[in-house]
């Protein structure tokens, strides 16, 4: 693509102008093709400064999930070759969803600035205002039983709360399964879908929504933001959705391949290093029942492991947790 070589050849350069014929030259277009791309990509929001006698310079660049700007300088072998983006869907997990029965390759990433049926665990919904969030579907193609995807949605939050850690300097930790909480308060959900036959995992779609700069009015009761939690510690910056969303690909992609190469262990270990819950006390809330206990473990499937104040050990595989203290 033409409009990305160009900001190939201006990133490259960040504190020199380029001038027009040396453009010319290393996109191999004409001059008044040049100024056609560049008047393209202002109107896109990447501010580029044209001086006579010195040419171009790019001195800005929009925070809007353009494929270029997630792909460029991304550190990744599968995740994120192939990125589609959408000003506003129904839902990316849909989309992805629909993209893998057509055969779609693993690695494709499906981003959208908004959502109007975005979708989290158990039928509820996932507030999606625009040019705030990450809402991202990832197409993955594991080899593994289906039995064993909720280590996908664990690998994921242990991704996600490593990337916004190391972003932002907050301390993110995981609420079983897949919420990201800073403060107590969930800025991060993590919804996996699959398709499956009996002992055969067809593909995943993994679906991480994140609340980056939006504001409190527009989020659902005690959940919260990035910006809004860093605002708390006296930063009023807005956080970098394009840098997010590429260290989330970078970290999950690092994840993926470790559970390929090394098993559930190794991430069993970091995981338990970032959870919020392990040690406190919780209340189970399931389709038929509901009890309290001390959350204690998971195990090697991912399911979290509760002592009941019988002492009797209780796997938990669904349903909803309620932290008490």
């Amino acid at each position: 693509m033409l409009d990305e070589k160009i900001l190939n050849i201006l990133r490259n350069r960040p504190d020199d102008y380029v001038s027009g014929e040396e453009l010319c030259k290393l996109a191999d277009i004409s001059r008044a093709a040049i100024w056609k791309h560049i008047e393209k990509l202002r109107d896109e929001g990447y501010k580029i400064e044209a001086a006579p006698h010195l040419g171009y310079r790019l001195v800005g660049t929009p925070d809007s999930l353009i494929p270029g700007e997630i792909r460029w300088r991304l550190n990744t072998k599968i995740l994120g070759k192939e990125v589609i983006t959408y000003k506003k869907i129904d839902s990316t997990n849909s989309l992805a969803y629909s993209l893998a029965e057509k055969g779609v390759k693993e690695g494709v990433v499906i981003l959208a600035e908004e959502q109007t049926k975005g979708r989290g665990r158990l039928g509820r919904q996932w507030s999606s205002p625009p040019k705030t969030g990450i809402y991202l579907s990832c197409i993955l193609r594991p080899k593994i039983v289906p039995s064993g995807i909720p280590k996908i949605t664990l690998l994921a939050a242990v991704a996600v709360a490593k990337s916004v850690r190391e972003l932002s300097g907050l301390w993110a930790v995981i609420k079983w399964p897949n919420d990201i909480l800073i403060n107590g308060k969930k800025v991060c959900g993590i919804l996996t879908e699959m398709k499956a036959e009996q002992d055969t995992v067809n593909f995943v779609i993994l679906g991480i929504g994140v609340n980056v700069n939006t504001p409190l009015k527009v989020i659902p009761k005690g959940a919260s933001s990035i910006k809004e939690e860093m605002a708390r510690s006296g930063s009023l910056a807005d956080i970098s959705r394009i840098e997010l969303t590429r260290r989330i690909l970078e970290n999950l992609e690092e994840y993926y391949i470790l559970l390929k190469n090394r098993g559930f262990g190794p991430i069993m270990d970091i995981w338990k290093s970032f959870s919020a819950m392990l040690g406190s006390r919780i209340k189970v809330i399931l389709q038929n029942k509901t009890f309290e206990g001390l959350a204690q473990d998971i195990d090697d499937d991912g399911s979290l492991i509760v002592r009941r104040d019988s002492g009797i050990l209780e796997k938990v595989s669904s349903g909803d947790i309620v932290m008490i203290r």
